[in-house]
């Protein structure tokens, strides 16, 4: 038999073991080496699930009638879900509305009385009121405009003791917080992210990753001579990949370190993100030795701590809650509607994904499936301590995906807070929750004994009774036998 035809064998029988689960010589058949709608179990297997998004429609420059897009880069919806489209390639900011209708195209803006331009923007951020942050990578500068497009304020490269003197500014992307803070994501920046006051003084850097060395680095570090260790590489905090920023302030970040691939940020820049699922967000669990780790482009936050991220390397958009569950998985790379090249940004519209397409220029609009919508509105009940409501959705999830493990979990939660121990102990139990479950267990002894306690202490003096009576029965019974001796 000729090696192209084992070859199209083996081939052919990894596909038939993908479809059915299984594994092939003890390698196991990894999630992210097919298409179809995934999560995994507690115990970290793939298993199928209903999707939660389905794509609906593909939106184009020249469908919208702004002309073609060239190599967009980021986007950004408002609160009253206008799009902002950054195309970089053009120098320009599109905007849509929410029925996907043309607004206005920003390409220019009035300074000093004449006319400036972008030159390949990669980044925006357009507050609640509708200013709008431009991250003005060529021109090395912040670009900001009131809701009509007039200049507010250019903030230009920051001068600090803790800036190299050859510093080169390069933002790509930023947020904006309540007051006006802008945080930015600068190239060549390892020391976090910069944070500028609302005047555009540069203040700080914030929230930069740790080193992490190996125990065999460490080791091998003791025992180097001082030539030695001046040859060895040297270790750098990593770069961020991207932000986002929610309601109350809080940064959520990617970056590629390998590890805490996602943070959440408080102001002082200690990460806060809670990792109270099976596995830690960041990407797929289980990783296939030829496509290897994530590459998390892209983060985006909404309400009652929900937040996603993008792996561009697989093209999958993950979804999680705030304990850190991982809630559903879409996307993936190809040539198919709701499949991507390059895919660089999104941003929810609604409950609705926009997917940005930077190499081919297109807009994936992915719209929620009843189990997705269920599910969505199940982590905001009980977000929202909304018990009844959430144990109700976590049990139609289930009914449509019994293989969803943390839904199981979440309603032992729901029946936490109803004071149903022994209920959530079974939840617990079935969701391999040992966390909660002891801590329900610890509640329930503690229910039981307080229902029970005229019964129980009732008991306990009877016997303390009887074992007392025992023994005077038997010290008496015994001092008998001494006399009649």
């Amino acid at each position: 038999m000729s090696k192209s035809l084992q070859r199209v064998k083996a081939y052919i029988l990894v596909a038939l073991c993908g479809l059915l689960g299984v594994s092939v010589g003890g390698n196991a058949v990894y999630a992210d080496e097919s298409g179809g709608s995934y999560n995994y179990s507690a115990r970290g297997n793939p298993v199928a699930s209903p999707s939660a998004y389905q794509a609906t429609t593909l939106l184009t420059g020249e469908k919208l009638g702004a002309g073609a897009f060239k190599e967009p880069a980021d986007l950004h919806v408002t609160a009253d879900k206008h799009i902002y489209v950054m195309d970089s390639g053009n120098n320009r900011i599109v905007v849509l509305d929410e029925q996907f209708k043309l607004v206005r195209t920003i390409d220019s803006f009035n300074r000093d009385g004449q006319a400036d331009t972008f030159n390949n923007p990669q980044g925006l951020f357009v507050t609640d009121n509708g200013q709008v942050y431009v991250a003005d990578t060529g021109n090395q500068r912040i670009v900001h405009l009131d809701p009509d497009g007039k200049l507010v304020q250019i903030v230009d490269s920051p001068e600090s003791e803790s800036l190299p003197d050859d510093f080169q500014f390069q933002p790509v992307r930023l947020v904006v917080d309540k007051a006006q803070r802008i945080y930015t994501m600068a190239t060549g920046v390892f020391d976090g992210f910069m944070e500028f006051s609302a005047d555009g003084t540069f203040t700080s850097f914030i929230g930069a990753n740790k080193v992490q060395f190996s125990p065999a680095e460490r080791f091998w570090k003791m025992l180097s001579t001082k030539a030695q260790k001046s040859q060895m590489v040297m270790f750098i905090p990593t770069e961020f990949t991207n932000l986002d920023i929610d309601d109350q302030g809080f940064i959520y970040a990617t970056n590629g370190q390998g590890y805490d691939d996602v943070k959440k940020l408080n102001a002082h820049g200690n990460d806060i993100l809670r990792r109270e699922g099976y596995f830690d967000p960041g990407g797929d669990v289980w990783i296939s030795s030829y496509v290897g780790s994530p590459r998390l482009t892209d983060i985006d936050v909404t309400d009652s701590d929900i937040y996603s991220v993008l792996d561009a390397k697989r093209g999958r958009i993950l979804t999680y809650n705030g304990d850190g569950y991982l809630m559903y998985v879409f996307g993936e790379l190809g040539n198919q509607l709701g499949e991507f090249s390059t895919p660089v940004a999104f941003d929810r519209i609604g409950d609705d994904f926009l997917v940005l397409d930077k190499a081919l220029g297109e807009i994936t609009v992915f719209e929620t499936t009843e189990y997705g919508r269920a599910l969505n509105e199940a982590v905001r009940s009980y977000y929202k301590g909304d018990e009844e409501q959430a144990n109700r959705l976590y049990e139609k999830t289930t009914q449509m995906n019994a293989n969803l493990d943390f839904a199981y979990s979440g309603i032992g939660k729901a029946k936490l807070r109803q004071v149903d121990y022994a209920e959530a102990m079974d939840y617990f139990k079935r969701s391999l929750d040992q966390k909660n479950y002891s801590k329900a267990f610890l509640l329930y002894r503690k229910q039981v004994l307080r229902d029970h306690f005229t019964e129980i202490a009732a008991g306990l003096i009877a016997l303390v009774a009887c074992l007392y009576l025992w023994r005077r029965y038997r010290k008496a019974k015994g001092g008998k036998k001494v006399v009649a001796a």
